[in-house]
This record gives C-alpha cells, sequence and structure tokens, in this order.
C-alpha cells in the first residue's frame, strides 16, 4: 500500500480539497506554491499512463474546477499540470500555480507551510469549489 493508498483511507492525515469515486486531492505539503495540489486516482497504478484510460479522461475533468478554485484563490498566471511521479510509485499529477516556468522547478526548495497556513490553503480552495 503507497503513502497515497494510506492518505485516501484515512490512515495518513491530509489537507483533502475534493474526492469522488475515483479520485482524491489534496494539498502539497511541501509546496512549490500556496495552493500546490496533488490529484491521485484512488486505484494504485505506478505509472500515469498505465492508469486505464477511462481514468485518464476523468482525470482532466475531476482537476478542471480544482485548478480554476485554485487560480480563483490565489494571484497566477494560470494552473499547470505536472505528472512527475518519481518519489511514489502511484500516479499522480499535480496542480500547481505559476507565474513563470521556474515556479514548477521541483529542484527548488519547497515552501515551509504551518499546519494553520495549510489549513488556510485548504479552505480558500475548497471555500471555491
Amino acid at each position: 500500500m503507497t503513502i497515497f493508498s494510506k492518505i485516501i483511507a484515512g490512515e495518513i492525515p491530509s489537507y483533502k480539497i475534493s474526492e469522488n469515486e475515483k479520485f482524491y486531492a489534496f494539498l502539497d505539503i511541501f509546496p512549490l506554491q500556496y495552493g500546490h495540489t496533488l490529484v491521485v486516482p484512488k486505484i494504485e497504478v505506478d505509472r500515469i499512463f498505465d492508469v486505464p484510460d477511462e481514468y485518464l479522461a476523468d482525470l482532466l475533468l475531476f482537476a478542471k474546477p480544482i485548478a480554476h478554485a485554485i487560480e480563483n484563490a490565489f494571484p497566477c498566471n494560470r494552473v499547470n499540470m505536472v505528472t512527475v511521479g518519481l518519489e511514489v510509485p502511484h500516479a499522480h499529477v499535480h496542480l500547481i500555480p505559476i507565474n513563470e516556468t521556474s515556479d514548477m522547478d521541483f529542484a527548488r526548495p519547497k515552501l515551509k507551510l504551518t499546519g494553520d497556513e495549510l489549513k488556510e490553503v485548504q479552505q480558500k480552495i475548497v471555500a471555491l469549489l
């Protein structure tokens, strides 16, 4: 069972943004930007392009209102979707508000937000869904 499956199952706490029968979205606790959200299929598949077709199509539809909420909650030029997937063997995408390409640089230092700050980010996004 991956760490994401444990989060989905409620075994590990998270700052949930949205959930349905196929997907779970929650804040990245080591974000690149305020509002950085992960969207994870509830099935355990390592690589994004090994996810069943109906999940891939539905992933974008599930992520779309979340991306719009992030864009409206935090000043940015757009919300970008990035797939990295090296650190956790469970397919997922990152929704990251950006103003320039360097805002998506995973090699740079991550933000260090407190639990209260993460809760505030969560509330801003959820309020706009």
